[in-house]
């Protein structure tokens, strides 16, 4: 017998052994597939079987023996692509569960707190803490630093709040020179304005800028940029107030530096004949009144410890600067006696920069208003223009509740357009000193916030707004000004601590100021 299989594999023939008779003739089936494909799949078994062996004994290695060598492979490569579901992401997804029961529990007494995250990774290795542990000791940092960060915050306040009030001791020399001017150099002690620009003192054909300050420096950047601001600079008349030690270095710096066509007048406190102490016994209360010069001179650092909120201690270290008790910042209430004969003025604070010509304002109907002035209870700045009277009262003192409304929209000092010819008319000024009188009764519970509260309860009923572009507020304390909003306002304010003639201001907004800065007396 023999078996006979034809080329292809096609037949298969069963004769006898003479060949004589076929027994069986057998069909097989056409094969569906080539040799080269058995050759190419052959090729990559070869290559994959060793690396799903490798691999396989990789993941035994780690730990997980109990999965499947594809297991392991989609566990590590292929979650979405194999159907596993990848441990990380379980974890992670039971964070949120265990923080949230460790948060509701106090920290353990006597719990030691990893001073590092390399000493928190130590700890773990060592103790073989479980998942809860370890979210104790996160638990435990984090509280920790929030209250060092926390600290670190109030303290930077007070060192701040001390920086501001300093004064540096350039600008202390500048003083001194310029009063040794005044008594050596007949030039420094020249009448301002001279004698026939006298009448335009009094003249209401003049735009009329009146400012109370003894920093001579920033009075000078206030001037300066006033001038080149302006586009008639020969209608504008300066009424600088002083007080009496810093009179004779006001008088020389512009005497010495003059600002022509602009007229300027300086005058001391002690040269107004009615502006006595006698004749303002509230205002010499507040700077003789021992309370007063405790909390306004005395520690801070019980604040500190006691403040729970950075921003806020920030605000009540801003208002308990020394100036505010001072009388020049009071003369605005008084400024219809003191410019008899004019009508209107525009009262500038000296931490202001002039960028566009205020002329315009003399134009502003106020509408029979004693006061134009920005509204600081809306606006772009949800920090710098949010200013309601609640931000500047103590509405839990029966006093304040029964008188005024949290919600009344507050507006700014610093640039203000004043109709005296409308202020003679009312009571302004009786109510701005009975209101501090009773603060002073109240031992400072109704505000401590320097002296814009009683003008704004004053004033209440007599300010009509005026747009936001006229006046710019916030760049002595919002560190994230606009500067294209600071360009294109009319006059921006440096209210706050951070002073642009201090080196704590923001050196991204001090060029707008120091550019008006005179260095000829370095």
């Amino acid at each position: 017998m023999q078996v006979h299989i034809s080329p292809g594999m096609r037949t298969i023939t069963i004769s006898t052994s003479n060949g004589l008779l076929d027994l069986m003739k057998i069909k097989v089936a056409a094969r569906h597939f080539s040799y080269r494909t058995l050759f190419h799949a052959m090729l990559i078994l070869a290559v994959l079987l060793p690396f799903v062996f490798i691999l396989t004994a990789v993941v035994t290695l780690e730990g997980v023996n109990k999965c499947s060598s594809l297991d392991c492979l989609g566990r590590r490569w292929g979650p979405k692509f194999l159907g596993r579901s990848d441990d990380s992401l379980r974890l992670v997804g039971d964070l949120p569960k265990l923080f949230n029961e460790v948060n509701d529990e106090g920290l353990p007494d006597g719990l030691k707190v990893p001073s590092s995250f390399g000493e928190f990774v130590d700890e773990i290795k060592n103790n073989r803490y479980d998942a809860k542990m370890v979210a104790v000791k996160i638990k435990a940092m984090v509280e920790y630093l929030e209250k060092e960060v926390k600290l670190a915050k109030l303290q930077e306040s007070v060192y701040k709040h001390y920086a501001a009030t300093a004064i540096p001791k350039t600008m202390q020399c500048l003083s001194l020179r310029l009063t040794d001017e005044y008594s050596s150099n007949a030039h420094a002690r020249k009448q301002l304005p001279s004698p026939e620009l006298l009448p335009s003192l009094s003249n209401n054909n003049y735009h009329h800028f009146v400012l109370a300050t003894d920093n001579i420096l920033a009075a000078s950047v206030v001037v300066s940029s006033t001038v080149k601001a302006s586009t008639k600079p020969e209608n504008i008349v300066f009424h600088l107030i002083t007080d009496k030690k810093t009179y004779a270095a006001m008088h020389s710096w512009f005497a010495l530096n003059p600002l022509s066509p602009a007229i300027i007048e300086v005058k001391g406190t002690h040269q107004f004949d009615w502006l006595t102490r006698e004749n303002i016994p509230v205002l010499e209360a507040i700077e003789s009144h021992q309370g007063i010069r405790k909390y306004y001179h005395g520690s801070h650092t019980a604040e500190t410890i006691l403040s729970d909120n950075p921003r806020l201690l920030s605000s009540k270290l801003q208002a308990r600067s020394p100036k505010y008790i001072l009388m020049l910042n009071h003369l605005r209430i008084y400024l219809p006696e003191l410019f008899p004969n004019l009508d209107k003025i525009v009262f500038l604070d000296d931490d202001v920069v002039i960028q566009r010509d205020l002329a315009p304002l003399w134009d502003i109907d106020l509408k029979g208003k004693v006061c134009g002035a920005v509204e600081t209870c809306r606006g772009e700045d949800s920090w710098v223009m949010s200013k309601q009277f609640k931000n500047y009262f103590n509405f839990s003192h029966p006093l304040i509740a029964e008188n005024l409304d949290p919600e009344e929209c507050a507006w700014a000092y610093g640039m203000n357009m004043f109709d005296l010819r409308a202020w003679r008319m009312t009571n302004i000024r009786d109510t701005y000193l009975y209101w501090i009188k009773e603060n002073l009764k109240a031992n400072l519970a109704l505000w401590r916030f320097g002296t814009l509260p009683p003008a704004l309860i004053a004033f209440s009923g007599h300010v009509h707004p005026i747009d936001p572009s006229w006046h710019m507020l916030g760049l002595g304390y919002q560190h994230a000004t606009s500067l294209d909003a600071v360009r294109r306002a009319a006059v921006i304010h440096y209210n706050g601590d951070f002073k642009p003639w201090l080196g704590i201001g923001f050196k991204e907004l001090r060029p707008f100021w120091t550019k008006h800065v005179n260095f000829s007396n370095d």
